[in-house]
C-alpha cells in the first residue's frame, strides 16, 4: 500500500475534533427558536431513534414468510415450514456492515457532529429498506441481500453509534445510566415492531409492508435526529466536566489526591490518542470480552422464533410473542446492568453477565432435550438479559478507559467483535444445522441445535476469561510489575499478581506502599525537570541577552 493511502487512514483515525463555528454553538443552546434546549431531552430522542434501528433484532419474525414467498413450504409433523432457509443470512450480513461502518465512520462522527451522522445514517438506512423491497417484488434474494443487508446494516451502523456518542459527553455524572439508556431502545425496538410485520403483511403484501414500514422509520428517525448536539466549550454539571475532571465555580480543574497531583499522575484516558486507545492491550482484551459476550446471545436471537415453533411446537404467533419478550429483557439488561455498573464497576458487572451466559449456555440443551419449555424461556430471557447488558455497559467503559473524545470511534470499531460475532456465528450455525437437515434430521429435532451451543459456550468462557485481564484502575494500569510478573487481576477490589511464582494476592497495604513509592518516584523525575528545564531557560535567557549587548 502507498504512503498516501496509509497517511490518509492515520489522518482519519487520530482526528476526532469537531470544530464548530460561533453560530453553531449559539444555534445549538435552542431546541427550536428561542426554545433553549436541555440535555434530558436526548434520552427521549434516543430511546425512539434506538427503537426503530432494534426493528433489526425481529429480523426472525421475517424468516418464515419471506422463505415461504422465494422457496414455498411442506408441512412437518403438522406445522408449515419453508422448503429452504435463507432469509436469516440477511440478518448475518447486516449485522457484519453495521459492525462495520461503525468502525469506519466512527471517527468521522466525531469530527461532522451526531447529527449530521444520524441524518445520514437514517437515509442510507431508508434506501437500503427500498432495495429491499425490490428484491422480494421479484424474488431475488441477493437483491434482498443487497438492500438489508450491506446498504441497510451501514446506515443502522452508522445510527446506532451517533445517539450513543453524544449521550456520554452530556452525562459525565450518570455514565453507566447515559449509556444504558442510549441503547435500550434498541432493543425495544423488537418488542413492539416483532409484532406489526405479519397483521401488516397480511393486509398489504410484503413488499408492500417493507415500503410503508421503511417510510414511517425514515420520518420519524430524521425528526429524532434533529435534537442531537454534543456539550457547549467548557461543558460541566454536576462539579464535572465531560471528563468526569471534577471542577470548581471557576471552571478550574480541582485535584482530589495531592499525591497524584505532586507527582503529575494523570489518568490514561484523558491523555490517549485514538490510535493509542485502540492499540493498547486493554481495548483488545475489551474487544475480545465483547465478542464473547455478543456471541451468546446474537446467533440464538435470529433463530428464537423458528425453535419455538419447531421444538416446542408452538403456533408462529407464540413464536412472535416469545421475540417481543425476549426483546423486553433485551432492554431491561441494558438498563439494569449498565446502571448498576456505575456502583459495582463496569468490570464486574461484565464478570457477572458472562458468568451467567456461561451457566446458561451449558444448561440448555439439557432444558431442550427435556421439552423443559418454562425453563427454557427463563434460560433464553436471562441470557438474553446480559447479551443486552453487555451493550448497555460497553459505551461507558470505553468512555472510562478512553476517554469521550475516543468514544465515537473505540465504540464503532468494538462493534465489529459483535458484526463478526453475528456473521462467523451465523454462517457456522446455519452450516452445521444445514448438514443435519440434509442428513435427515429436521428443524424439530434437538440435536441440530444442541451441536451450536457447544461452539457458542467455548466462546463465551473465552469472553469470561479476558474480562479478568482487563486492567481498569489507575493504579493497575500504571503500576510497574514486579519481577517475574506476568499480569495481574483485579476482581472486586482486590488485586492479584500472575507469574512465575504463581497466583498472589496483593494486600491493601502493600499495594498503598507500592503506589506510595510510585507517586514519590514520579514526583522526583518531575522536580528533576522543572529543576532542569529552569536552568535552560534561564540559561537561554542569559545567552539572550549577551546577544542583545554584543549588539
Amino acid at each position: 500500500m502507498s504512503s498516501k493511502p496509509l497517511k490518509l487512514l492515520h489522518n482519519h483515525y487520530n482526528n476526532v475534533k469537531f470544530n464548530r463555528s460561533e453560530r453553531q454553538i449559539e444555534q445549538e443552546r435552542y431546541l427550536i427558536g428561542k426554545v433553549p434546549f436541555q440535555r434530558w431531552l436526548m434520552f427521549p430522542a434516543a430511546f425512539i431513534f434506538q427503537a426503530i434501528c432494534g426493528s433489526l433484532y425481529a429480523w426472525s419474525v421475517w424468516n418464515f414468510p419471506i422463505d415461504k414467498k422465494f422457496y414455498g413450504s411442506k408441512t412437518v409433523n403438522g406445522k408449515e415450514v419453508a422448503l429452504e432457509q435463507r432469509a436469516n443470512i440477511a440478518f448475518s450480513i447486516a449485522v457484519g456492515f453495521f459492525g462495520l461502518s461503525a468502525a469506519i465512520n466512527g471517527p468521522w462522527l466525531e469530527r461532522n457532529g451526531p447529527r449530521k451522522a444520524a441524518l445520514i445514517g437514517t437515509s442510507i438506512f431508508f434506501i437500503g429498506n427500498m432495495i429491499a423491497a425490490i428484491g422480494i417484488e421479484f424474488n431475488l434474494v441477493g437483491i434482498l441481500y443487497l438492500g438489508y443487508g450491506v446498504v441497510g446494516g451501514a446506515g443502522l451502523g452508522l445510527c446506532y453509534i451517533s445517539p450513543v456518542s453524544a449521550l456520554q459527553k452530556w452525562f459525565p455524572d450518570k455514565r453507566g445510566m447515559a449509556a444504558g439508556f442510549a441503547v435500550c431502545g434498541f432493543g425495544a425496538g423488537s418488542i413492539a415492531l416483532a409484532k406489526v410485520p405479519a397483521p401488516l403483511t397480511a393486509a398489504i403484501g410484503l413488499r408492500n409492508c417493507f415500503i410503508t414500514l421503511a417510510c414511517c422509520y425514515f420520518f420519524v428517525m430524521i425528526l429524532c435526529a434533529l435534537v442531537f448536539r454534543v456539550p457547549p466549550p467548557n461543558f460541566q454539571v454536576n462539579g464535572l466536566d465531560m471528563y468526569r475532571n471534577r471542577v470548581n465555580a471557576n471552571g478550574d480543574i480541582e485535584v482530589a489526591n495531592a499525591a497524584k497531583d505532586a507527582a503529575h499522575i494523570v489518568d490514561p484516558a484523558s491523555t490517549l490518542t485514538l490510535t493509542q486507545s485502540i492499540f493498547s492491550r486493554e481495548y483488545r482484551f475489551m474487544y475480545l470480552m465483547f465478542f464473547g459476550n455478543s456471541i451468546a446471545g446474537l446467533v440464538f436471537l435470529s433463530r428464537l422464533a423458528n425453535i419455538v415453533t419447531a421444538v416446542y411446537g408452538k403456533p408462529p404467533s407464540t413464536g412472535d410473542t416469545v421475540v417481543a419478550i425476549n426483546g423486553g429483557f433485551n432492554l431491561a439488561g441494558r438498563l439494569f446492568f449498565s446502571t448498576a455498573s456505575d456502583f459495582l464497576g463496569r468490570k464486574n458487572a461484565f464478570i457477572v453477565m458472562l458468568g451467567c451466559q456461561v451457566i446458561v449456555l451449558a444448561s440448555l440443551p439439557t432444558l431442550m432435550e427435556n421439552q423443559n419449555y418454562p425453563g427454557f424461556l427463563a434460560f433464553i430471557w436471562i441470557m438474553t438479559a446480559c447479551y443486552g447488558g453487555g451493550f448497555g455497559c460497553i459505551p461507558a467503559f470505553l468512555c472510562d478507559m478512553f476517554g469521550p473524545s475516543n468514544i465515537g470511534a473505540c465504540h464503532g470499531i468494538i462493534l465489529t467483535a459483535w458484526a463478526i460475532a453475528g456473521v462467523f456465528g451465523g454462517l457456522l450455525f446455519t452450516a452445521i444445522f444445514d448438514n443435519y437437515i440434509h442428513n435427515g434430521k429436521t428443524p424439530a429435532d434437538v440435536i441440530v441445535y444442541e451441536t451450536n451451543l457447544r461452539w457458542i459456550l467455548g466462546f463465551a468462557a473465552l469472553g469470561f476469561i479476558f474480562i479478568l485481564f482487563v486492567r481498569t484502575s489507575i493504579r493497575d494500569r500504571l503500576l510497574p510489575p514486579v519481577a517475574g510478573e506476568f499480569t495481574r487481576i483485579r476482581l472486586f477490589g482486590s488485586l492479584y499478581r500472575v507469574g512465575s511464582f504463581g497466583l498472589r494476592k496483593v494486600s491493601k497495604d502493600e499495594e498503598d506502599n507500592e503506589w506510595a513509592e510510585y507517586c514519590n518516584a514520579r514526583l522526583a523525575e518531575h522536580q528533576d525537570k522543572s529543576s532542569n528545564s529552569s536552568t535552560t531557560t534561564a540559561d537561554q535567557k542569559m545567552d539572550y541577552g549577551e546577544k542583545a549587548e554584543i549588539h
